[in-house]
């Protein structure tokens, strides 16, 4: 058996910790376990999931102090004694474990994070995926929204204007995508006192990252087009 110490709080209730005891397999994970005490034993419990196979990032939570996937977190990887599951940080609680998403879209627009094609674009471009571009951005580009990174963000805490690692992440593939046509509206943000200049470079975002992506480099690499911009090199 495991015990697993449980954040608890709903509208007008007190934060608490609340106890359980799960059985504990060798490949029981900290999901298998709170779905078992949703199921088994309190069905008040609240958290988030979809997919139970490390694809969605819905289950993201916070687990012995680190960001995590709930459903690839086995138990047995985390030691012996209690351990805590809590919600992710920086974000609005909505119940229990469940945070609201709201901000994290609100980031990603503030930093125009959708791709706007250029006037006469066509419908739909191919870019080969050995083509020099496409390489240059490879490892940016599989985010899958989970909000771990900006839970892990210490600036994020301290500078409710900061973009995020994710949203910053997603503007570098856009400011190397030929296609786009928003480069320097999205610069005007970026170069702006509280996005790339915020960033401390701790890199919490990457230690975290289910996805092995580092937004950290994507900021760096950022820095480096915006400083190219600003002393008229022309880009990186």
């Amino acid at each position: 058996m495991t015990t697993l110490r449980v954040f608890r709080w709903s509208p007008g209730e007190p934060e608490r910790w609340q106890s359980y005891a799960v059985p504990a397999g060798q490949d029981t994970t900290v999901l298998d376990a709170l779905v078992e005490i949703q199921r088994g034993q309190d069905p008040t419990l609240a958290f988030r999931y979809a997919c139970r196979v490390g694809m969605c990032g819905s289950c993201a939570v916070v687990v012995n102090g680190r960001e995590r996937w709930a459903c690839r977190t086995r138990l047995t990887t985390l030691g012996r004694g209690p351990l805590s599951v809590r919600p992710l940080y920086h974000f609005p609680l909505l119940r229990d474990l469940v945070v609201d998403m709201t901000p994290f879209a609100e980031k990603l627009a503030a930093v125009g994070g959708t791709l706007t094609p250029g006037p006469g674009a066509a419908q739909s471009a191919r870019v080969s995926s050995e083509s020099r571009e496409r390489r240059d951005i490879d490892a940016a580009v599989e985010c899958i929204g989970c909000g771990m990174c900006v839970s892990a963000c210490t600036m994020v805490a301290s500078n409710r204007h900061f973009p995020g690692p994710a949203a910053l992440n997603r503007a570098f593939t856009l400011q190397r995508d030929h296609r786009d046509a928003a480069k320097a509206e999205r610069w005007s943000v970026l170069l702006s006192d509280d996005a790339l200049a915020r960033c401390h470079g701790q890199g919490n975002c990457t230690e975290v990252c289910p996805m092995g992506l580092s937004p950290a480099t994507s900021i760096v690499r950022l820095r480096r087009m915006g400083t190219r911009r600003l002393l008229g090199f022309g880009p990186d």
